[in-house]
């Protein structure tokens, strides 16, 4: 008896204490990982740290891109709408309020779910919050898979005590990632809806939490049918909790997703073009403050409007869609090809595309690249209409591209320098050459240079030039005589100011011949010319090969009473937390006497007005444009390069359209020169803008003239009657007649 009581004994001993141990293992297992696991210290939890994405932010306060490598802006509780708060808890944690960062009662459910073969997931937010915030290697055993979890539980229960639960919300928004290149909240709400966090709707909310779950199952632009039925899923889960009701739930049930999808990314979006210039000035300039614009969540300041952006492309696709349907036909109809005229300039292009480059680092011999250039392949190609999915050889894409006109459009502020709209290109995902800082030959658009040289030395606007050829002769006996574009005129008597007007060749020249080369050199590089220009009698025809950049920063020079100033396009650089690192102001120079501007803004008028014969004057007439307004048109030789240099008082734009390759062009005046080519799309802008009232701008503005006598006779009646007694005298000598 006395040894069955021992034996008793002994096992009720040995019970309790295997009983003891198996209660104190599971402390004794989380004392394990408080001591010896990979857990982040207090400092690393009060700033954790994810990789931000920077913004580009327009100055009407609209995000217009974003450089990163993960698409994430952080959002605050404030910025949440109070649908998507209800949505979130309703589906991912509904004692959210309740428990400290583990709800061990929810997890005493699920375990027991899971043993009956009903799988749920347990995690909290806040746990949801500490997995996103450090990450799980993907490659854990069962045991480390535990260990873990642990971990994440410890790490949920610091983070509730170091924030508040509308903070935790708020961060674990910012942290969850859905597809399409969106991580977090803000980027989803702007790609999926085209909206913010605190418009979100409850049948947006429901979306978008439940894509949560799994956002490639389900997915609203893959898997729409998959992706309705999760959010219904979600609609009853809100139901379920009290927060709508059955009507509404069923209501919402049957509407659509109504996805208003804005894809992200670095082709997507307006400003492309833009962008991509900023981006490395942008990186530079961060890189002084130990920032980096990928992960460091900047805020770039722009100038530029979205407004005006978007109507500046707008009336790019609207002219140039027309236009290239009439190239084509001519090419077309004559059976010949764009590199007809220069069969060089396919292999030329060949040899400019990735494909080529990446094939020429692997060291593939010249005939394979070629071979493989010549073989068909599945890409997408370009058009009007939206893109071709087609099969096609490289080397037939490239001809296929030659074919495309290009723009390049820039519009800016006259008194502020600040850049409103830059329109690159026709589609920077298919063409990714920056036709606004590229150099084309720039015609008849630099002879206002040369008009406002012989303004300064004193010449009238109405002084009578006889319209015969005018000759240069160098030291060297070589003679040069530049024709007219038309017969219209010849051998008439002009003034300066229609002369400018009708964009006459020889009154051009004869203008140039007096002033001198040199001085029309220094005013145009003192106006914004940054670029080297020959010192050649024909430069006074535009043969200079310069940019849209250059040659609207120095038209503004005239919108901006002669003053020049420097085109700035980034107003000021913020760290994510809003400290501004940066500010940014404009360079200014005087480059023309006020009074002169003034009758140079009156001369430049002239283009515009059809009783002057004004190259320009179809912008009253197509389009309808009664306010004031100055401007130059411009045509090279063969009509390769199209101009528009237009000014209003409160903008400034010009405006170049072209092939990429100069032998691609129109064979007839009628469309290849700049008032067909170029000028319509200052003219459908300005109609854009016009109507929209918010922009402030509007067409009764006009030109303030100077104080007092500006010294300058611009009514040429008047002028004739009181023209100095010696000016006919200099006319007989110039020209040898009457």
């Amino acid at each position: 008896m006395v040894k069955e009581e021992k034996v008793k004994s002994k096992f009720y001993r040995r019970f309790w204490l295997i009983a003891i141990c198996l209660a104190l293992l599971p402390l004794l297992f989380v004392l394990s990982v408080i001591l010896f696991g990979n857990l982040p210290d207090t400092k690393v939890l009060e700033n954790p740290k994810t990789n931000l994405a920077t913004e580009i932010i327009s100055s009407d306060n609209v995000v217009i891109g974003k450089y990163y490598d993960a698409n994430r802006t952080p959002v605050f509780f404030a910025d949440l709408s109070p649908q998507l708060v209800q949505t979130l808890i309703a589906t991912e944690d509904v004692r959210f309020y309740d428990h400290s960062g583990v709800d061990f009662r929810r997890l005493f459910t699920i375990i027991f779910y899971n043993v009956v073969g009903k799988k749920q997931g347990a995690s909290t937010i806040s746990q949801q919050l500490a997995k996103n915030l450090f990450p799980r290697d993907q490659k854990l055993n069962k045991i480390e898979l535990v260990w873990r979890k642990v971990e994440e539980w410890i790490t949920a229960t610091r983070l509730e005590r170091l924030y508040t639960k509308e903070e935790i919300l708020a961060m674990y928004l910012n942290t969850v990632e859905f597809n399409h290149n969106a991580i977090g909240i803000k980027s989803a709400a702007q790609i999926y809806f085209n909206t913010t966090p605190d418009k979100l709707t409850t049948l947006q909310s429901a979306m978008l939490v439940g894509m949560l779950k799994n956002s490639s199952l389900f997915d609203p632009i893959s898997r729409p049918n998959n992706t309705q039925k999760r959010r219904n899923t979600v609609l009853h889960l809100l139901n379920k909790e009290g927060y709508i009701s059955d009507e509404e739930c069923a209501a919402a049930q049957a509407k659509p997703l109504g996805v208003d999808y804005h894809p992200a990314g670095h082709t997507e979006g307006i400003a492309t073009y833009f962008r991509e210039k900023l981006r490395p000035e942008a990186k530079a300039i961060a890189a002084q403050f130990g920032k980096d614009i990928y992960t460091d969540g900047l805020k770039i300041h722009v100038s530029i409007d979205s407004r005006l952006q978007k109507y500046a492309e707008e009336a790019v696709n609207q002219h140039l869609k027309v236009m290239q349907k009439l190239l084509y036909a001519q090419y077309k109809n004559s059976n010949t090809k764009p590199w007809s005229e220069v069969p060089e300039i396919v292999s030329t292009s060949m040899k400019q595309c990735d494909r080529y480059h990446e094939m020429k680092k692997d060291s593939i011999p010249e005939d394979q690249i070629l071979k493989a250039f010549e073989k068909p392949v599945r890409m997408k190609l370009f058009s009007y209409n939206g893109d071709i999915d087609t099969v096609i050889s490289p080397l037939d894409s490239i001809k296929y591209n030659l074919y495309f006109l290009q723009t390049g459009f820039m519009v800016m502020e006259p008194n502020t320098g600040l850049v409103k709209a830059w329109v690159g290109g026709i589609n920077y995902k298919y063409f990714k050459y920056d036709h606004v800082t590229s150099d084309r030959q720039v015609g008849s658009t630099f002879k206002p240079f040369v008009y406002a040289t012989a303004i300064m030395n004193g010449y009238s606007p109405c002084l009578k030039v006889l319209n015969v050829p005018v000759v240069f002769e160098d030291s060297y006996g070589h003679t040069w005589s530049p024709q007219n574009a038309d017969n219209m005129f010849d051998g008439e008597w002009m003034t300066l100011a229609k002369g400018l007007a009708t964009s006459t060749n020889r009154i051009t020249a004869w203008v140039m011949k007096q002033v001198g080369v040199e001085p029309v050199v220094n005013l145009a590089h003192r106006m914004g010319i940054k670029s080297h220009l020959d010192p050649v009698p024909s430069l006074c025809l535009g043969t200079a090969d310069l940019s849209v950049f250059e040659m609207v920063s120095a038209f503004n020079t005239f919108n901006n009473k002669g003053s020049y100033i420097e085109p700035i396009y980034i107003t000021s650089i913020e760290d994510k937390n809003g400290n501004v690192l940066q500010k940014f102001v404009p360079k200014t120079e005087d480059a023309l006497d006020e009074n002169k501007d003034y009758v140079m803004i009156n001369m430049l008028k002239g283009v515009c007005n059809g009783a002057l014969y004004g190259t320009g004057s179809r912008l009253r007439n197509k389009f309808n444009l009664r306010g004031p307004m100055a401007g130059k048109t411009g045509t090279t030789q063969n009509h390769s390069d199209g101009w528009y240099m237009g000014l209003i008082p409160q903008l400034t734009g010009g405006v170049w359209v072209g092939g990429e390759e100069r032998a691609i062009h129109f064979n007839s005046m009628g469309n290849g020169q700049g008032a067909a080519l170029a000028m319509p799309i200052w003219g459908y802008f300005l109609q854009k803008v016009y109507a929209d009232k918010s922009l402030g701008i509007t067409d009764d503005k006009d030109w303030e003239k100077p104080a007092g006598d500006i010294g300058v006779e611009m009514d040429c009646a008047k002028y004739e009657t009181n023209k100095p007694p010696d000016e006919g005298t200099l006319e007989k000598e110039v020209f040898g007649n009457d």
